[in-house]
């Protein structure tokens, strides 16, 4: 009986060391902390101090929250935005697949970005483009992993 429960002990311990999945340096919270756009010969900052902004990342989805620092109190400045949906990464191409936004125009919309991950801060460089809104830019996106 106790060879039976040894090899039980061992087979479960095998394959937990086996099914370990390797972390994804992406997942996780984050909060912007800088944005920059380039549409045609213009580049600017796209940050608003006034708001923050967080993105979640798990294995599969993603989702972002934007509201304004005063609790919408301040009516000529309230603001909320939000979406998610499924994502995927290779190598460094992160390509989301917007399925859910307020602005509903946005829905459907699939994005590439080369993602890299330094420490604690992510950074995100690739293009926007809806047709139907003739949005076609280049974002530059950072953010500091949440604690």
């Amino acid at each position: 009986m106790k060879k039976a429960v040894s090899i039980l002990v061992l087979i479960i311990t095998m394959t937990s060391c086996n099914s370990e999945k390797k972390q994804n340096p992406i997942e996780g919270t984050w909060r912007l902390i800088s944005a920059e756009t380039t549409e045609k010969d213009s580049t600017f900052s796209t940050f608003n101090t006034k708001t923050k902004m967080i993105k979640i990342i798990n294995d599969t989805h993603f989702a972002f929250f934007n509201h304004d620092l005063k609790h919408g109190k301040d009516t000529t400045a309230a603001l909320f935005f939000g979406g998610g949906g499924k994502y995927t990464l290779k190598d460094s191409i992160y390509s989301e697949h917007l399925e859910f936004f307020n602005n509903r125009d946005w829905e459907d919309s699939k994005f590439e970005f080369v993602v890299k991950v330094q420490n604690d801060t992510l950074i995100q460089k690739g293009v926007e483009k809806v047709e139907k809104l003739g949005v076609d830019r280049v974002i530059v996106e950072k953010y500091v992993r949440e604690k």
